[in-house]
């Protein structure tokens, strides 16, 4: 009788220590970090009564802080929708006539909808990706003014769209509560398009966007 009640004890308390240790169906948490991005298209070049005009891109990329709240529902497999604030930007090389070269830079903050789809591959580790949808809610730098200086365009705030959609994918680490995650972001749509009176130029200022962020996490 004592050796059945002993056993009947030990495993309550193991089903009690595996119900303690199954990660939660749902859970709300806060991510804060940084992204570094880069913007890239093709060049391009403007010829006027007033000299030429180059801009390439610029290898070197841009610091910017993102944060927000997640939510998670499943344990195994999972989907994850967000939604975050997170800063963007890119560097550009401009070549104005005999005035030789010269750095611009500017820098986006965005709220971004990312539904993230993932599957936890051991305790620790999971792998994720899905789709973002970012809105632009404001920009600076100086790469606006030197447009506007030289091709004399007054149109530049219709060149960064309202609305891009992109995907991330990476990888994450949970540790209790605290979670990390490393992941890229790139664009299937334009983030930069300006419209110049011409024509051949055009089509030559498209641009796209990719970052690496990685963020800290906490589950509530």
């Amino acid at each position: 009788m004592k050796t059945k009640v002993l056993l009947l004890a030990l495993l309550l308390v193991q089903g009690l220590s595996y119900a303690q240790s199954e990660p939660k169906f749902f859970s709300l948490g806060l991510r804060a970090g940084a992204n570094l991005s880069q913007f890239k298209g093709n060049d391009l070049s403007l010829n006027s009564s007033e000299g030429s005009f180059q801009l390439t891109d610029n290898s070197n990329r841009v610091w910017g802080a993102t944060g927000g709240i997640f939510m998670r529902f499943g344990r195994t497999f999972f989907i994850q929708p967000e939604i975050m604030l997170s800063q963007k930007g890119g560097r550009f090389s401009v070549f104005e006539g005999t005035s030789g070269k010269a750095e611009k830079s500017f820098k986006m903050t965005n709220i971004d909808f990312p539904v993230m789809f993932g599957v936890k591959i051991a305790r620790f580790l999971r792998i994720n990706a899905g789709p973002v949808a970012a809105f632009n809610l404001g920009r600076d730098g100086d790469l606006e003014e030197a447009f506007e200086d030289y091709t004399n365009e007054k149109d530049f705030d219709d060149a960064f769209r309202r609305a891009a959609l992109g995907y991330q994918a990476g990888i994450g680490l949970d540790f209790g509560k605290l979670n990390f995650d490393l992941r890229y972001e790139g664009n299937l749509t334009d983030v930069v398009k300006l419209q110049l009176s011409n024509p051949q130029a055009q089509a030559q200022f498209d641009r796209k966007m990719n970052l690496v962020q990685a963020t800290l996490g906490f589950a509530f």
